[in-house]
C-alpha cells in the first residue's frame, strides 16, 4: 500500500477492501467492548470518588468555576456599567409586561429580582440576562384570564351583581396564584427535562419556528394592549380564533375611545420611538445606551402626579405599589392540572428562546453553554421565583444585546441589575403609582418592534427555503389562530413531519463514475460521468428505515429497470405449469410406451420382423450422424453450427411436405429460421449501431423481461442508523434479486449501520461481510473482476469477438 502526493494530486495503490477486510486491518474492537452492559453502565455512575464528586459539584454549580478565578480590576468595571443598564431597562419592562400577564405592575419588579439571582448560581452563560419577557408574559396572561376572568368577580349586591363592578383586589390575588402556580410547575417540568438530559429538545424548536412563533406572539400582545391604549374595556375570548374575536370587539369599541387616553399614548409612543431612534444613531459615541424607557416613565409618573390625570381626566394608572418584599407562599397546588399544558409549552418556548440567545452569545465569545444545565438552571429560576410570586421568565433579548454590549464579562451583572430592581422595590415603588398604564403599553408597543420586523423573514426564506417557508407561514397562522399553546403544538408537529417527508421522499439517483477517478456522481445531473456496464449504483439523499423502506424498494425497481417482484411471480408460475408439463409428458409416456408394448406384441404375433436392406440401413445411418452433410438444410453443413436434424420418426407419403424438427433452437419449422444469406445479413450491421447495441447487450431474460445488469450496487454511505424493517427489505432485495442471478452489495456502510446489521441478524451463510465494501469504488472494481467475465462471454456471443471494458 502506498500513496504519491504530486501537484495538489495523490494516488492510492491498495487492495480491495471489504468489511472482513477492512476490520482485520483497522483491528475493529469487539460489540461489548465499545458498549457496555446496562449494569456496568449503572454501577459506574453510582460509583463515587472524590474526583468524580467535586467534578459533579462544580457541573450543578457552574459558579464555583468561574467566581473563584474572578478578576475585579479586570471584569469588575464592566459588569458594574453593564448590571446598571440592565437594572434600569428592568423597572419598565418588568411593569410595562406584567399587564401583559394580567398582573399587578409591583408582580414584573418581583419577577426581575428573584430569578436573576437564582440563575447566577446555576447558569452557564455569561451573558443573558433573565426576567420578563413579552412571549412568556401575554402567555401567562392567556392562562391568567382563562382561570380567572373578571366574570367571576363581579361584586354581589344583596341577591344581585353589580353590573360592571368587578373586585379587581380578589382578581389580582387569584390570578397571582395561577401565574405562581403555573411558574412552579413549569420550572419543575424544566428542571426534570435537564436531569434526564433531554436539553437538546430544544432543537426541535427551529430558527424559523421561533422566529414566526415570538411574531405571532408579539401581535397577541399587541391586540392584548389595545384596550389600554384606547382606554376601552373590551370582552375576554380564549380558546381559538380568540385574537379574531378580541379584535373586532375592539373595532366595535372604538367610537368610545377615551381621548385623554390616547393622547398620552400617542406623545408616549412618538416620544419613544424618537428617542430610540436617536439612541440608534448615538450609540457609536456613547459609552452605555440612553434609558429611555426609565427616562419615559418618570417623566410620564411626574406629569401625572402633578396634573392629577387620573382624578381630572379618569385615566387609569398603575395604582397601589406595596414597598417591601412579600414572604414566600406555597403554590396553589389545585390548579396544576388545569394548567399542566401552559406550564409545558412555557418551559419548552423559555427554554428554546434562552437557549438559543445562550448559544450565539457563547460562540461569538468563545465559551461554551451546557444546554441541560441551561434546562436545569432556568427550571430553578422560574421554582424557586414561585414561591415569590413571580411568572415565568427567560432571557430577553433586548436586556442581553445591552448586557453585552455594554461590556458584561459575567453573571456579575445579573447581581447588579437585581439590585438595582431591589432598590426599587424597596424604597422607589410607591413612587410610580400615578404613572398611567397607557404609557407601560406604549413601551410595550415600542419594544416589540424588533419582533414586527421579523416579516422580512418571509421574502428571503421564499429565495432560501420554500420548506423553511412553510414552517414559518404555518407557525404563524397557528399561532394566530389556535392561541399561544395550540399554536406552539400544531408549529412543533408540523416541523417534524417536515423532517418526516424530506427523509421518506428523499432522492433517489443511479451513480456514474467520473473517468479515470475513483468518484461517483448522479447520472442524471452530471454531464461528465458514465455508467459502469452490467453494474447499477443506487443512492438514497437519506437513511433507510421503516418509513420509506418500502419507497426504497420501489425506488429501486425503477432506477434498475428491473421489476424484480413481477419477474418473480411470473418465475415461479413458469415453473408450476413446466413441473405440470413435466408431469403430464410423464404420463403421456407412460401410456405411450404401454400402448406400443401392446401393439408390438400384437406386430409380433401377427407379422413376421421386418429386415432391412443393407443400403437401407447404410442410408439411415448418414441421416444419423451429426459429421455427415447429408440430411442438413441445403446450403448447410449440418454439424458446423451445432445445428441437428433427425429424419422423421413416422413414415411420409408421397405428396406430404417435409417436415424437420429443429431440436437446437427454439423456433418450430426452417421457413421460421430463414435463409443463410438473411441471417449473415443480420449479422452485417455498421460498426455505429454494433456499439449501441452493446451498450445495452443483454446479460439475462425472463419472459418478456431481458436486463443488462449482472451487479446492483447499495450506496448506503447517507445512512447513520438502520432499523428492524430496513434489514428486512435489505434481506429481500438480496434474495430477490439472487432469483434471477443478480448479486447485490453494499457500500459505504458506517460502523454503526454495520453494528445494527449485526445485532439485527442480517449477516448469514449466504449474505456475510464479504458483501460489504468500504467503498462503491471497491465494490465496482470487485464486480468487475468477478462478474464482469460474463458480460466479456456475452459481448464475445453477440458479435463473435471479445471485447474488454
Amino acid at each position: 500500500m502506498g500513496t504519491t502526493y504530486r501537484s495538489g494530486k495523490y494516488r492510492v495503490e491498495r487492495d480491495l477492501l471489504d468489511e472482513e477486510g477492512l476490520e482485520a486491518i483497522a483491528q475493529r474492537k469487539i460489540y461489548s467492548d465499545t458498549h457496555p452492559r446496562l449494569t456496568e453502565r449503572l454501577k459506574d455512575s453510582l460509583r463515587c470518588t472524590v474526583p468524580k464528586l467535586k467534578q459533579r459539584i462544580v457541573h450543578s454549580l457552574p459558579v464555583l468555576y468561574w467566581l473563584p478565578r474572578y478578576s475585579i480590576w479586570e471584569y469588575g468595571m464592566p459588569d458594574l456599567i453593564s448590571g446598571i443598564s440592565v437594572g434600569i431597562m428592568h423597572l419598565p419592562q418588568g411593569m410595562a409586561y406584567s399587564l401583559l400577564a394580567s398582573l399587578p405592575p409591583v408582580f414584573g419588579l418581583y419577577t426581575s429580582l428573584y430569578p436573576a439571582l437564582v440563575y447566577f448560581f446555576f447558569g452557564t452563560s455569561r451573558h443573558i440576562s433573565i426576567g420578563t419577557f413579552a412571549v412568556l408574559s401575554i402567555m401567562v396572561g392567556g392562562v391568567t384570564e382563562r382561570l380567572a376572568p373578571d366574570s367571576n368577580f363581579l361584586i354581589a349586591n344583596g341577591t344581585n351583581l353589580t353590573a360592571g363592578q368587578v373586585d379587581i383586589q380578589a382578581r389580582d390575588l387569584y390570578r397571582v396564584q395561577v401565574a405562581a402556580a403555573t411558574t412552579v410547575l413549569g420550572g419543575l417540568i424544566q428542571v426534570v427535562l435537564g436531569l434526564v438530559r433531554f436539553g437538546f429538545v430544544g432543537t426541535y424548536l427551529s430558527e424559523p419556528l421561533v422566529r414566526a412563533y415570538t411574531t405571532a406572539a408579539a401581535a397577541h400582545a399587541v391586540v392584548a394592549q389595545l384596550k389600554y391604549i384606547f382606554g376601552v374595556s373590551p370582552k375576554r375570548f380564549s380558546g381559538p380564533l380568540s385574537l379574531v374575536y378580541t379584535l373586532v370587539d375592539v373595532c366595535s369599541l372604538l367610537t368610545k375611545t377615551h381621548l385623554p387616553t390616547l393622547v398620552v399614548s400617542a406623545v408616549s409612543m412618538t416620544f419613544l420611538i424618537s428617542a430610540k431612534e436617536l439612541n440608534s444613531f448615538l450609540s457609536p459615541k456613547l459609552p452605555v445606551p440612553i434609558p429611555v424607557e426609565l427616562i419615559t416613565i418618570v417623566a410620564a409618573t411626574l406629569i401625572s402626579s402633578y396634573t392629577q390625570l387620573s382624578s381630572n381626566l379618569t385615566i387609569s394608572v398603575v395604582g397601589e405599589i406595596p414597598s417591601g418584599l412579600s414572604p414566600p407562599s406555597l403554590p396553589n397546588v389545585h390548579v396544576f392540572g388545569e394548567v399542566v399544558g401552559d406550564a409545558f409549552a412555557l418551559a419548552i418556548v423559555g427554554y428554546a428562546i434562552s437557549i438559543s440567545l445562550g448559544k450565539t452569545f457563547a460562540l461569538k465569545h468563545g465559551y461554551k453553554v451546557d444546554s441541560n444545565q441551561e434546562l436545569v438552571a432556568l427550571g430553578l429560576s422560574n421554582a424557586v421565583g414561585g414561591f415569590f410570586q413571580c411568572y415565568s421568565v427567560c432571557s430577553s433579548m433586548s436586556r442581553s444585546l445591552i448586557q453585552e454590549s455594554t461590556g458584561g464579562k459575567t453573571q456579575m451583572a445579573g447581581i447588579v441589575s437585581a439590585v438595582i430592581v431591589l432598590v426599587t422595590i424597596l424604597k422607589l415603588g410607591p413612587l410610580f403609582q400615578e404613572l398611567p398604564k397607557a404609557v407601560l403599553a406604549a413601551i410595550v408597543f415600542v419594544n416589540l418592534k424588533g419582533m414586527f420586523k421579523q416579516y422580512s423573514d418571509i421574502p428571503q426564506l421564499w429565495r432560501n427555503n420554500k420548506i423553511d417557508l412553510a414552517v414559518w407561514l404555518v407557525t404563524w397562522v397557528a399561532t394566530m389562530l389556535f392561541n399561544l399553546d395550540l399554536g406552539l403544538a400544531a408549529s412543533i408537529v408540523f416541523a417534524l413531519l417536515t423532517v418526516i417527508f424530506r427523509t421518506q421522499l428523499p432522492t433517489y439517483s443511479v451513480l456514474g463514475q467520473i473517468p479515470g477517478t475513483d468518484l461517483y456522481e448522479d447520472i442524471e445531473t452530471h454531464r461528465g460521468v458514465r455508467e459502469i456496464p452490467g453494474i447499477t449504483i443506487f443512492r438514497s439523499s437519506s437513511t433507510v428505515y421503516f418509513a420509506n423502506a418500502d419507497l426504497y424498494l420501489e425506488a429501486l425497481k425503477e432506477k434498475s429497470g428491473l421489476d424484480i417482484s413481477k419477474m418473480i411471480i411470473y418465475k415461479r408460475r413458469e415453473e408450476a405449469k413446466q413441473r405440470r408439463r413435466e408431469r403430464r409428458a410423464e404420463r403421456r409416456a407412460q401410456r405411450q410406451a404401454k400402448r406400443e408394448k401392446r401393439a408390438q406384441s400384437a406386430m409380433q404375433a401377427a407379422a413376421p420382423e421386418t429386415v432391412l436392406s443393407v443400403e437401407e440401413e447404410e442410408a439411415v445411418s448418414r441421416w444419423n450422424d451429426p459429421s455427415s452433410n447429408e440430411g442438413a438444410a441445403p446450403g448447410e453443413n449440418g454439424g458446423g453450427n451445432g445445428t441437428v436434424f433427425v429424419i422423421p420418426d413416422s413414415a411420409r407419403h408421397a405428396d406430404e411436405q417435409g417436415r424437420w424438427e429443429y431440436l437446437k433452437g427454439g423456433a418450430p419449422d426452417c421457413a421460421s429460421l430463414g435463409s443463410v444469406s438473411e441471417l449473415q445479413d443480420e449479422g452485417s450491421s455498421s460498426e455505429d449501431t454494433l456499439s449501441r447495441d452493446l451498450e445495452r447487450v443483454s446479460l439475462g431474460s425472463l419472459g418478456k423481461w431481458t436486463w443488462d445488469v449482472h451487479s446492483i450496487v447499495l450506496d448506503l454511505s447517507t445512512a447513520n442508523f438502520i432499523d428492524t424493517v430496513a434489514i428486512k427489505t435489505l434481506r429481500s432485495i438480496f434474495r430477490d434479486f439472487d432469483e434471477i442471478s443478480v448479486d447485490v452489495y453494499m457500500a459505504g456502510c458506517q460502523a454503526k449501520v454495520v453494528e445494527h446489521l449485526e445485532v439485527g441478524g442480517f449477516f448469514t451463510e449466504s449474505v456475510t461481510k464479504r458483501h460489504l465494501f468500504v467503498s462503491v469504488h471497491d465494490a465496482v472494481l470487485y464486480c468487475q473482476n468477478h462478474r464482469g467475465a460474463a458480460t466479456i462471454r456475452k459481448v464475445e456471443d453477440f458479435t463473435g469477438s471479445v471485447l474488454t471494458f
